[in-house]
């Protein structure tokens, strides 16, 4: 596929009701949703800055359920980078995203090149916690991949998560931020990193 393409694909995964819409909707239009509706799929839009110019951060909100595998395969071919997501609730929904895991590595080939986020959801249901951080950590490392602790209804991490997912971008210089003016904070930071950062 040729890379010319001015859109930057993330592709969302995650168990049912783990939060991957809510989540979406929190970054893309800063709504947080009570009810749960499940997704068939859907794909938003967000324009960003990549390689110094403008191109469009489409996220890609897939199915809960399994029904759809040729869905889900070709939302992996053309994925640029993707979010893993489970429940820190739910053991069972981290467990679900190991095939999902699988199949990227089939379509994918090397995926230490691309990136991939494992993100732990609900983290503002503490009491009700089912997977340790530790072990959401040590999938990540085991699969190479980033790892973040997120809660779309408090708006915790939401950004930071997205952003992480364009910082390990290494083929191209993709960043959240759009009008150019930056703090001095914010020029302090990119000169130390040399990446852009979340307006």
């Amino acid at each position: 596929m040729p890379e010319q393409s001015n859109d930057y694909r993330v592709v969302v995964f995650g168990a049912g009701g783990v939060g991957k819409s809510s989540l979406v909707l929190r970054f893309v239009k800063g709504t947080f949703r009570e009810s749960y509706i499940p997704t068939i799929e859907d794909t938003y839009r967000q324009v960003i800055s990549c390689d110094k110019s403008i191109c469009t951060l489409q996220i890609t909100d897939t199915t809960g359920s399994h029904q759809f595998p040729a869905m889900q395969r070709l939302s992996i071919s053309k994925g640029h980078a993707f979010i893993l997501v489970y429940s820190i609730t739910s053991q069972q929904s981290l467990e679900e995203l190991k095939p999902i895991y699988e199949q990227i590595c089939q379509i994918k080939g090397d995926v230490e090149s691309i990136p991939i986020m494992l993100v732990g959801n609900k983290n503002d249901e503490n009491q009700n916690r089912e997977v340790d951080s530790s072990e959401g950590e040590a999938l990540a490392k085991k699969w190479k991949c980033a790892f973040m602790e997120t809660s779309a209804k408090l708006n915790h991490n939401v950004k930071e998560l997205f952003q992480e997912l364009l910082n390990l971008e290494k083929r191209r210089t993709v960043s959240l931020q759009i009008d150019g003016k930056k703090s001095k904070q914010q020029k302090r930071k990119e000169k130390l990193k040399g990446k852009c950062v979340v307006m």
